[in-house]
């Protein structure tokens, strides 16, 4: 029978000469098809009789695995040969710049935040916090300011309007001027918790204040870090460490150095201004030296009056307190001219002075982590 090898022989030869998937796939048909010239001989055997079955079947059946292992071949060659020469087409030029997704930015004053949070708490500092509209006591009053203190005018304060139902000649409420509140409470706390025996308190007290003013180093709104310590036996010295071992950490400059000078706040006594040393670097003052100074914070022994009001004895307990606008250490770190861009939400200028939000302080990988 010569059928099938000469079929076995056109049909290989098609399948050889196939050019594309789609050449391959009509020959298929042409030949393994419902239709096709070798189903249809291998039909033929369902007439023959055994001895022609036993003679002609194996010659078949080598037809159709020829065929069939043929096309499989061929279809996996130009299978590659097509994934070939898609790779080539599809080549990525490795030295284009990458495309970066649009991504926001962490605040400089957010960032200072979590950096102040950062050192205080390997000093033993918690962080408290407290209500933003506060009562004339709390803003005032338990901090031995006086009723005739210019910080009570209507030109430095918010004052708000009493609540409907409030007693008549009730002192009004404020938005608070500073996060000192916040330390009274904290006292009072304590106080009540311990029955006025006390006990140590060691906090930093970040966040909004607000005051009337408005130009280029002061908003009516801003950022304000108080911290307060209150224990038995402290000292000015105790005071004075805490904010040098504060600023080197924050300036990340074992160099810096600090001066005192005597000053007046009503809540402490005595009372000093701290400055910072700096020194010029081609035209810019840079934390670090002393070739000039600059006032960075209020401190002082807090005041035996606040202490006795917050229900603590002040013959047994002694503390120190300081604050500090945390927009005006941003400004000083990370070189930025004008307060007022760091509340104007421009997305230019948040993009050149914003943080990742990956770039998390941490005392071992440097605090002032880069922008």
């Amino acid at each position: 029978m010569t059928e099938p090898e000469e079929l076995k022989t056109h049909l290989l030869t098609a399948i050889e000469a196939a050019a594309g998937l789609d050449a391959l796939e009509a020959v298929r048909v042409e030949a393994l098809g419902k239709q096709g010239r070798v189903t249809q001989l291998l039909k033929t055997m369902g007439a023959m009789s055994p001895e022609e079955r036993q003679a002609n079947g194996p010659a078949i059946h080598g037809l159709r695995e020829a065929v069939t292992q043929a096309i499989a071949a061929r279809k996996a060659l130009l299978e590659q040969i097509a994934l070939d020469a898609q790779l080539a087409g599809e080549a990525l030029d490795m030295t284009l710049p990458v495309d970066v997704p649009i991504a926001g930015t962490v605040h400089p004053v957010s960032q200072v935040m979590d950096e102040l949070a950062e050192i205080f708490a390997d000093l033993g500092f918690a962080v408290a916090t407290g209500p933003e509209i506060e009562d004339d006591w709390h803003n005032f009053g338990a901090l031995n300011i006086p009723e005739t203190h210019p910080a009570r005018a209507m030109q430095d304060t918010f004052y708000i309007a009493p609540r409907a139902g409030a007693q008549e000649g009730s002192a009004p409420m404020v938005l608070r001027t500073h996060t000192s509140p916040v330390q009274i409470r904290t006292m009072v706390e304590v106080a009540k918790r311990h029955h006025g025996a006390g006990a140590p308190i060691r906090i930093i007290a970040p966040g909004r204040v607000y005051r009337s003013d408005w130009d280029a180093t002061h908003t009516p709104m801003f950022h304000q870090v108080e911290g307060l310590v209150i224990d038995k036996g402290i000292t000015l010295g105790h005071l004075k460490w805490t904010l040098e071992t504060f600023l080197k950490a924050f300036f990340e400059r074992d160099d810096v150095v600090l001066r005192l000078r005597p000053s007046y706040f009503p809540f402490t006594e005595p009372s000093a201004e701290v400055d910072v040393g700096f020194s010029v670097d081609k035209g810019k003052r840079v934390i670090g030296g002393a070739e000039g100074w600059m006032e960075v914070l209020g401190s002082g022994m807090v005041h035996p009056r606040v202490i006795a009001a917050c229900g603590l004895d002040p013959d047994e307990w002694q503390g120190f307190a300081f604050g500090c606008g945390i927009d005006r250490l941003a400004m000083l770190k990370y070189g930025i001219d004008d307060l007022r861009p760091v509340f104007e939400a421009d997305v230019r200028w948040l993009k050149h002075y914003g943080f990742a939000a990956l770039d998390v302080p941490t005392l071992s990988g440097g605090v002032g982590t880069p922008g």
